[in-house]
C-alpha cells in the first residue's frame, strides 16, 4: 500500500474504537452476531456527521439552489457550491470548476464517453482499457467507439493481477486516443501505476482517464499528482452519501466538450433561433443537483480531514500485514491477486466451495463480504474463475474482525467440505 507518511514520522497508534463509535451502523447484531462488515470496497458506511448533514439539510434549509430569490435558496446554494470547493480541495484540483457533480464513478466515464468521445474519436482510432475494468469503465466505451468506428482494446494483466507494463508500452501508438483504466482493482485490490502510466500515454497525444472509485477511499486522490486527464468517483465508496460523485477534468478539455443532458441550469439562453450553454461546471449539470447528497458528501470529506491520517494508513497497512498472515497460513484459501501494491482487499477461492456457499454461510455468523465477479468478468475469465470472495478493509476495521473473518471461514470450510 502506498505510503502517506515517511519512516522518520512518529505515528500514534490509531484509536480505532473510538474511531468506530463514529459509524452508528457498526453496533448491531446480524443474525445474532456482531457486524462484521467486510464489503468497504461495494460501498463504506457513513459517519454520524453526514447523517446529521442530511437531516440538518431536510430539516432546515431544504430549497433549490442558484435560482431562488429567498434565504432558503441563498443557504443551500451557498452550502452546495461550498462542497464543490471541499471536494476540490481534497482531490487537489486546481480549480473548483473542474468538478463536475455526477451521481458517481459510472456517469463520471458515460459523461467523457459520450461528450469527449463523440467529438474526438474517429474511425481506425484506439482506445485502450485494462483487463481488470469494472464493466462501467469498459462498456461506455464499447458503445461510443461501436458508433465512431473505433475500437477498444484491453491491456493484458499478469497472473499477479498487475498490468503488464511491458505489454501496455508495446501497445501505444498515434492511433490511441484515450486510455482508461482504474486507480485500483476493485476485484483484486491491486494499486496500478497511474502516473508512469499517465506519461507513457501522453507521450503518443492520448488523453487518460482514471476510474478512482476504489483509491478515493484510501486517501489516493491527488489530481496533479496521478498526472491523469480526468477522474472520477464515487461519493458512497467516500464515506458519504450514495447517488452522488464527481467528474474532475482538466479545465481546457471540460470547456472544448459539449453538453451531454439538456435542461436547466446548462444554458445560458435558449430560443427557437438557437440555445447556448452555460460556463463549466454548470453546462454539465443539467436539472436540480443532488443537492443534499452533495452536502453530506462535503460532511464525509471534512469527517476524514478531522482523522489521524497517517495512523488510519498506517492502521490499514498493518491490517492487510494480519490479513495475508492469516491467508497464507489457512489451508486450502488461494488468494486471487497479489500484486506488489494493493490496498487492503483480499479476494480469494476455497479450494472445492463456490464463493456463493462461503458468503452465505459467513452471513450467516453476520460476517459481510463480497462474492461473485465484482462486475469484472473479464478478468475473472482472464484468471480461469468464475468468481471470488472478496473481504474489503477500511480504517473501521479491527484485527478482531479478521480473526472472526477466518473463524467463520472455518465454519464454512467443516461444514462444506
Amino acid at each position: 500500500m502506498n505510503k502517506a507518511a515517511t519512516v522518520t514520522e512518529q505515528i500514534k497508534p490509531f484509536d480505532v474504537m473510538a474511531v468506530r463509535q463514529d459509524f452508528p451502523i457498526l453496533h448491531q447484531q446480524v443474525n445474532g452476531h456482531p457486524l462484521v462488515y467486510l464489503d468497504n470496497g461495494a460501498t463504506t458506511q457513513k459517519p454520524q456527521a453526514v447523517i446529521d448533514a442530511l437531516v440538518e439539510f431536510y430539516s432546515t434549509y431544504n430549497s433549490n439552489v442558484h435560482r431562488g430569490a429567498h434565504s432558503l435558496s441563498d443557504k443551500a446554494t451557498e452550502k452546495f457550491e461550498n462542497a464543490r470547493i471541499t471536494l476540490a480541495e481534497f482531490i487537489n484540483a486546481p480549480e473548483s470548476r473542474e468538478v463536475i457533480w455526477t451521481r458517481g464513478t459510472t456517469e463520471g466515464v458515460n459523461l467523457v464517453a459520450y461528450s469527449w468521445g463523440r467529438q474526438n474519436l474517429k474511425a481506425g482510432d484506439r482506445v485502450l482499457v485494462s483487463m481488470m475494468e469494472h464493466h462501467s469503465n469498459i462498456v461506455p466505451w464499447q458503445l461510443v467507439a461501436a458508433e465512431k468506428g473505433a475500437t477498444v482494446e484491453p491491456i493484458p494483466v499478469t497472473q499477479l493481477g498487475e498490468i503488464d507494463q511491458d505489454a501496455y508500452a508495446a501497445m501505444l501508438d498515434d492511433r490511441v486516443k484515450m486510455v482508461s483504466f482504474g486507480q485500483v482493482s476493485n476485484a483484486l485490490g491491486s494499486i496500478n501505476p497511474v502516473k508512469e502510466m499517465a506519461d507513457k500515454a501522453h507521450q503518443v497525444g492520448a488523453l487518460v482517464m482514471v476510474d478512482g472509485a476504489q483509491g478515493v477511499g484510501h486517501w489516493m486522490a491527488d489530481v496533479q499528482a496521478l498526472g491523469c486527464d480526468f477522474y472520477a468517483f464515487s461519493g458512497h465508496k467516500l464515506f458519504g452519501p450514495t447517488g452522488i460523485g464527481a467528474l474532475w477534468g482538466r479545465a481546457e478539455l471540460l470547456e472544448s466538450m459539449p453538453p451531454w443532458h439538456g435542461g436547466g441550469e446548462m444554458i445560458e439562453n435558449v430560443s427557437f433561433a438557437g440555445t447556448t450553454f452555460n460556463r463549466i461546471p454548470f453546462k454539465f449539470e443539467a436539472g436540480t443537483p443532488n443537492i443534499a447528497d452533495a452536502i453530506g458528501l462535503a460532511a464525509a470529506i471534512n469527517y476524514l480531514n478531522g482523522l489521524d491520517k497517517a495512523g488510519a494508513i498506517a492502521h490499514e497497512e498493518a491490517l492487510m500485514q494480519r490479513v495475508q498472515e492469516r491467508a497464507d497460513a489457512f489451508e486450502g484459501l488461494r488468494l486471487v491477486g497479489c500484486a506488489r501494491n494493493r490496498v487492503c482487499v483480499m479476494s480469494f477461492i476455497l479450494e472445492g466451495i463456490h464463493s456463493a456457499d462461503i458468503g452465505m454461510l459467513l452471513d450467516q455468523q453476520g460476517i459481510a463480504v463480497r462474492t461473485g465477479s465484482h462486475c469484472a468478468q473479464p478478468v475473472m475469465e482472464h484468471l480461469g474463475l468464475d468468481g471470488t470472495v472478496r473481504a474489503s478493509f477500511s480504517f473501521y476495521n479491527t484485527f478482531e474482525e479478521i480473526d472472526r473473518l477466518f473463524a467463520g471461514l472455518e465454519k464454512a470450510k467443516t461444514f462444506l467440505l
